[in-house]
């Protein structure tokens, strides 16, 4: 890493030309505003309204909160870049970047994975459901996915990192993305990087079957119930989380097994926002459209704000 302690990379952003950056940033940044608004309302009405106090909803605030992570690793330093018309990011910055990227989609995988868990529980094992995701199992769980996180985020850095760079350190994406800073090494001296990624890509791999098995056994036990409410209220549960689950999986998947090019087009990147703006941008979304709950509950945050902003402005 000694050839590079002073120069850093250059990020290369969406286009060169001025016009179409402007554009692509003012996506960026209605994006990350969307992102914003619909994770920060989900974290306050789950937190505030007593209601929604189940492990459900705990993982589900867990889970805003690390979409919050996760778009804010990448697109405020591209917005940024942006405005000051200039790519160069610091080695220091391009880890730390690195970092946070890597460690943010692992604990999404496994956050998804222990809410699939959480579901078949609660529709497949409903006597039990509170002995088995009891306070302290939940609290384990989001530590574990955590600390799961840390981990594959640093074998990712020591393994990328440990190569050596030649010729001009121009990543062609709009952060520092592994894949393309692969492709600075001076020669093919990366087998460590693989094997963490063929490693961690397998884990991934075993947490998505895991949750496909889970929600077949959800669906089978929710079509055998009797009730039509009990099926229609087991439904808006389950469904927004498969949603997120498919969503996630697919833009993810879709961008991993395409062709890599040395010189990425405008439909790389784009596919690279599929999987790192998308995702978080829309999550809040989809759980709040489905969920009635959590409708419900927006709308009574909603009324209590406007009420003391009310009282607040005739005090005044």
């Amino acid at each position: 890493m000694a050839n590079l302690t002073t120069s850093g990379f250059v990020l290369m952003g969406f286009s060169a030309n001025h016009e179409l950056q402007i554009l692509y940033t003012s996506l960026f940044i209605v994006l990350y505003l969307l992102a914003l608004t619909g994770n920060i309302l989900i974290i306050t009405t789950t937190s505030m309204d007593k209601s929604l106090n189940s492990p459900m909803y705990f993982f589900l605030k867990h889970l805003s909160f690390l979409d919050l992570c996760y778009i804010s690793v990448t697109v405020p330093r591209s917005i940024y870049n942006s405005f000051m018309q200039s790519g160069n990011i610091s080695l220091g910055e391009c880890i730390v970047q690195c970092f946070a990227f890597i460690r943010c989609g692992t604990v999404e995988v496994a956050m998804l994975t222990l809410m699939s868990y959480d579901r078949y529980v609660a529709i497949c094992l409903p006597l039990h459901y509170d002995i088995i995701m009891d306070v302290r199992t939940c609290l384990q769980g989001v530590v574990s996915v955590w600390v799961s996180g840390a981990i594959s985020g640093v074998m990712h850095i020591a393994a990328t990192f440990s190569i050596h760079f030649c010729g001009p350190r121009i990543i062609h994406q709009f952060f520092c993305d592994i894949p393309q800073i692969l492709k600075l090494s001076c020669s093919n001296d990366y087998p460590a990087e693989v094997g963490v990624s063929v490693f961690l890509s397998l884990l991934a791999f075993l947490c998505f079957i895991f949750v496909g098995f889970s929600y077949v056994h959800i669906f089978s036990s929710v079509l055998r119930m009797p009730s039509a409410e009990g099926r229609a209220k087991a439904f808006s549960t389950c469904l927004p989380h498969l949603a997120v689950v498919i969503l996630f999986i697919s833009t993810f998947a879709f961008a991993f097994f395409k062709p890599h090019s040395y010189s990425p087009t405008a439909f790389d990147i784009f596919l690279t926002m599929m999987y790192t703006v998308v995702p978080p941008t829309f999550n809040p979304m989809i759980y709040s459209l489905r969920n009635k709950a959590i409708k419900s509950a927006s709308r009574k945050f909603f009324k209590e704000e406007m009420k003391h902003l009310f009282l607040f402005a005739i005090r005044r």
